[in-house]
């Protein structure tokens, strides 16, 4: 599929072209927001799809964290200057589908690539975050995550724990983190990434609790948020008291704490499945669970939700550029590039196909865990309480909620308070955002 070329037959009549001129290859920007060994993944696929083929080339573009990156791509799609292709993290989602015109849906340039999508070649889960009501794809599931539970085995055995047999229950966690603590193992028993993500969304999916109305909206965009109820605030408030000893140590509102665990400072965590690659890349002897729940929860394990990101297309290229990131996508949906970012990288396989050739080649036999966050997702059908979170500003609403955790942590107001204001807060937000 190259830019010029010669009909055939004739081209001994004409003079004959400069070889830039003849084999153009059309370039298209990628802006991620990956670091560590998920930077590596994102470099070595884009020299491996260049390698591939002559008529491309994809040059991919760190822009700083998932928040920096949403940032970036939306002042340089103001500024007339858009990426082709921008990484957005799954809370940017309801933003960029309220950006009409900016984006281009994926089904669409994958059939100016001239194939068809079909969405059931991926995971349902997957599929259905990232698709409109009616089922338009519109937006590639590059990298789907499911938060579990990280271990280190070693300070698990100084601390007289079962090295073998991670905690399943949040008192469970909590008992050991405290044990971790009190025999001085590990300086902190326990700390979790992401808050908002694992436990304000995950929790009421995994437990099948109501975050907010209308679907915790995927039904409509007019939420009302309801997660300051009894469950919550019980689970926060343990949060709360365990960091009154330091037992549980914040290390920030992203993926900041994984470093406490790498470090060896902290003895559990609740992360992304998509961190596994630095914990691989650490040598740590570390160990996996599921995500943790409450047993007296009815329901409870129900289901994650997707994290991680997927990549959307701005709008406003021209038809050789989709052409070139429909052949891109292409080449990532591939059953090897899948099973491969699934095994390397730690995060979900995006296709069916992906995630049977996986289990065929016996690698959940050899790698203990590796499949949970895949069974986590796909265990029970959805409820209405478990398809997703999808607000048109849930960054802001992730920043208040933020806000008023830390200053939860600091001892400054119980749990509570910081969630009756943060659901106040978050709702006024949504309104004003709606145009109420």
């Amino acid at each position: 599929m190259k830019t010029l070329g010669f009909a055939a037959g004739i081209a001994a009549s004409f003079t004959i072209l400069s070889s830039s001129a003849a084999f153009a290859v059309t370039e298209i920007s990628w802006w991620h927001a990956m670091t560590g060994a998920n930077n590596e993944v994102v470099e070595t696929l884009s020299k491996e799809f260049n390698e591939s083929q002559s008529d491309y080339k994809v040059s991919p573009v760190f822009k700083g964290t998932y928040p920096e990156t949403l940032n970036a791509g939306i002042a340089a799609f103001r500024a007339g200057q858009a990426p082709h292709i921008m990484q957005v993290f799954d809370v940017g989602t309801g933003v960029m589908m309220g950006a009409e015109g900016a984006v281009k849906p994926v089904a669409e340039v994958i059939s100016m690539g001239g194939a068809e999508f079909d969405k059931s070649k991926y995971l349902p889960g997957i599929v259905a975050y990232y698709s409109k009501p009616d089922g338009t794809m519109l937006s590639f599931p590059y990298n789907s995550s499911s938060p579990i539970l990280y271990y280190n085995k070693d300070l698990f055995e100084k601390a007289g724990l079962d090295a073998d047999n991670p905690p399943k229950t949040w008192p469970e966690v909590f008992e050991a983190a405290k044990k971790i603590k009190s025999s001085g193992a590990g300086s902190c028993g326990l700390t979790s990434t992401w808050l908002t993500w694992i436990g304000l969304e995950n929790f009421a999916a995994w437990n099948n609790l109501q975050y907010g109305t209308q679907e915790n909206g995927l039904a409509s965009t007019d939420v009302e948020l309801t997660y300051n109820s009894e469950p919550f605030v019980r689970h926060f408030q343990n949060f709360a008291d365990l960091a009154k000893d330091d037992t549980f140590r914040y290390g920030g509102r992203t993926s900041e704490a994984k470093q406490l665990f790498l470090s060896g400072e902290c003895a559990i965590m609740t992360e992304s499945s998509g961190g596994l690659g630095d914990v691989l890349k650490s040598g740590m002897n570390y160990g996996l669970g599921q995500l943790p729940y409450y047993d007296d929860l009815e329901g409870a394990p129900q289901n994650t939700i997707p994290g991680g990101a997927s990549l959307w297309v701005f709008g406003g290229k021209s038809d050789e550029e989709y052409k070139a990131v429909a052949a891109f996508f292409n080449f990532l949906s591939q059953t090897d590039i899948q099973q491969r970012l699934h095994e390397v990288s730690g995060y979900l396989p995006v296709t069916l196909e992906a995630y049977e050739a996986t289990k065929a080649s016996g690698f959940y036999e050899k790698n203990p865990g590796r499949e949970i966050p895949i069974q986590q997702m796909m265990g029970k059908e959805p409820t209405p309480n478990s398809k997703g979170v999808r607000l048109v500003n849930l960054p802001q609403v992730r920043d208040i909620q933020n806000e008023e955790f830390e200053k939860m942590l600091a001892g400054d107001q119980s749990a509570k308070e910081a969630l009756d204001k943060s659901v106040e807060r978050g709702n006024a937000a949504i309104q004003e955002a709606i145009g109420n």
